[in-house]
């Protein structure tokens, strides 16, 4: 793998052409300060509504204010995750932000107002404007959230208070990203050279124990050194999260990020609980690694290299892209034109440089079309991470091209189900395509491993998030002993006894930038189990369940969540698919278990 020491190394084909959102930094800056005009514009109509046609011209007042913030917030934040380290890019992201807050401050008064008028009145307000039958779906909802809506004055508060209550995740993002240094290590000709993410991911598979323990501590270090410091802000965000769930009138922190997407909190308590339930084969598959590595101690740093020795492959961009384009022609032929598409015209960002943002994402951006992030390093991790993300991405395109702009953003609660049947159906290709035994072993292993991380890991994360929260809404302290000890003691339960715990492992939710997103994690379980029952019943050949989920992709937020997934013939409010998902896993370790 070629380790980029710039930017300007990395071959322009493989870079975002960022000029698809603005031609230049002028462009953008016309339409901030256009912005800027709108949001007085917007203010003029707090107290001012009083009929149908003065409500639809301050709600596509609003929508065109939004689209043409979603462009400048997305061109300013995809400059910076390209190179985390420079300050312009910092600046024009921050007064972005606070350009956020201004619009949020002036249309703070409209949910308050909105739920002051009766349905009778605002159906009659839609009878006399047709054209507020665009906004009639999103108004209507709005009447769900009346309890939960504070006065005019409250809400203009709290937006004020937006960019102070988004900080400790902005703090998080700046130590994580930019400011953190791994320090390090040593390569194969006994050279010392710095720790990446990217080098770490590489490491923490190598057959060499002692480079994995290594990458490994090096990687733990800084975590371990700043620990007060992340402890803090990641308190203050859960408990910034608890406060403002309390000020809404939420019963909890958690059943506030469910509202939304009308998910009952049975939905997230099942999967915990039933996880937990069929604990065992994630136990005796970790026995099986201790066994199969012939180690007396298995540790945390153990657990990410493959089993089966001298399988690793050097998968290019290229080929993978291929690979990917193959494993995905049950969705179509229109699916996979439109994927191949992607690639040619420079919507995908796809080498680690210095300073990049870390990991990867999918930016989907109405009017425009989706961005891919990837730290791309040439093996079977990053072939399913870039098939990952571009389910992410078909999603973002196939809703933003069916539905109109108020509908087109889907709950981030199925964004996951996109990119994970993609996976499925990647492995399942992978799987049918080598007759050899060892690689039929080596890939049902790394099977296994992402069943592990896409499920188990994320409920774990999950456990953690409420038990946090519950924490601080009873009052008690969060700091960093509070953390180690709830993260050890879940991870001692999920893993099993045939690890041996090391120092690093109470530490790991100081690394995790999802707990600043609250009660986000478990969604990625739910997401999996939803898309392995698709992705199977689309390699049998259903055609009936093709056409249905395309359907869904296309679909946005036309309808609640649970309710699209149904559509496609999966019911989250019941305990089948978890408890179906978590068989599967047990037959994978089952069948792992005979292979040699």
């Amino acid at each position: 793998m070629k380790i980029y020491t710039s930017r300007q190394e990395v071959p322009v084909s493989e870079t975002w052409n960022l000029t698809d959102i603005y031609k230049n930094e002028e462009a953008w800056t016309a339409d901030y300060r256009l912005i800027a005009e709108k949001i007085e514009q917007l203010k003029v109509f707090a107290g001012t509504i009083d009929d149908g046609h003065s409500l639809f011209r301050y709600l596509k007042l609003r929508e065109d204010v939004s689209y043409l913030y979603s462009k400048v917030y997305a061109y300013a934040q995809l400059q910076l995750d390209i190179d985390t380290r420079v300050a312009t890019s910092q600046a024009f992201v921050d007064q972005t932000r606070q350009l956020g807050q201004k619009i949020s401050s002036a249309t703070s008064f409209f949910m308050p107002f909105l739920l002051s008028l009766s349905e009778k009145i605002l159906q009659k307000y839609i009878h006399e404007v047709k054209e507020l039958t665009y906004f009639e779906d999103d108004l209507l909802e709005a009447y769900r959230y009346k309890e939960h809506v504070l006065s005019k004055e409250k809400e203009e508060v709290l937006s004020e208070m937006g960019e102070a209550l988004s900080s400790p995740a902005a703090t998080f993002g700046m130590i994580n990203n930019a400011d953190i240094q791994f320090g390090e290590v040593t390569d194969e000709n006994g050279q010392k050279i710095s720790l990446t993410r990217g080098l770490y991911a590489k490491l923490i598979e190598h057959e060499d124990r002692e480079k994995r323990k290594e990458a490994y501590k090096a990687y733990y270090k800084p975590y371990i050194q700043l620990q007060n410091t992340i402890a803090s802000t990641l308190s203050s965000s859960i408990k910034n999260n608890v406060r403002l769930s309390s000020i809404r009138n939420y019963p909890s922190a958690l059943e506030k990020s469910l509202f939304t997407d009308m998910v009952p909190k049975e939905v997230y308590e099942n999967l915990i609980q039933s996880t937990k339930k069929h604990i065992e084969p994630l136990h005796r598959y970790t026995n099986i690694r201790k066994k199969r590595m012939g180690l007396t101690e298995l540790c945390a740093f153990d657990l990410n290299v493959p089993l089966v020795q001298g399988m690793k492959q050097v998968i290019s961009y290229e080929e993978a892209y291929n690979i990917m384009l193959d494993s995905l022609l049950p969705l179509g032929e229109e699916y996979v034109q439109t994927l191949q598409s992607f690639k040619e015209k420079r919507y995908i960002d796809v080498r680690e440089t210095p300073g990049k943002r870390s990991g990867a994402y999918n930016f989907g951006l109405y009017g425009v079309h989706p961005f891919v992030l990837l730290n791309h390093r040439d093996d079977l991790d990053s072939l399913f991470t870039l098939t990952h993300e571009m389910g992410h991405a078909m999603h973002s395109y196939y809703s933003s091209t069916y539905q109109p702009r108020i509908k087109a953003g889907y709950s981030i609660f199925v964004a996951e189900v996109a990119s994970t049947v993609n996976e499925v159906l990647l492995i399942r290709y992978l799987l049918n395509q080598t007759n050899e035994e060892r690689m039929k072993t080596h890939l049902l292993n790394h099977f296994i491993d992402q069943f592990k991380g896409t499920f188990f890991t994320q409920v774990m994360f999950a456990e953690f998030e409420k038990i946090t929260h519950e924490k601080a809404e009873s009052g008690e302290a969060l700091n960093a002993s509070v953390f180690n000890t709830i993260y050890e003691s879940l991870y001692r339960e999920y893993n099993g006894d045939s690890i041996h715990f090391d120092e690093e492992v109470q530490y790991g939710w100081a690394r995790i930038p999802h707990f600043y997103r609250p009660f986000y994690v478990y969604k990625y379980a739910t997401g999996f189990a939803s898309a392995i029952h698709i992705a199977d019943k689309l390699l049998e050949g259903d055609e009936e369940m093709l056409r249905s989920y395309l359907t869904f992709l296309k679909s946005g937020s036309s309808d609640y969540p649970l309710v699209l997934l149904q559509q496609a013939g999966v019911d989250l409010s019941k305990p089948e698919p978890i408890q179906t998902t978590l068989t599967m896993f047990g037959d994978l370790v089952d069948t792992f278990a005979k292979m040699q």
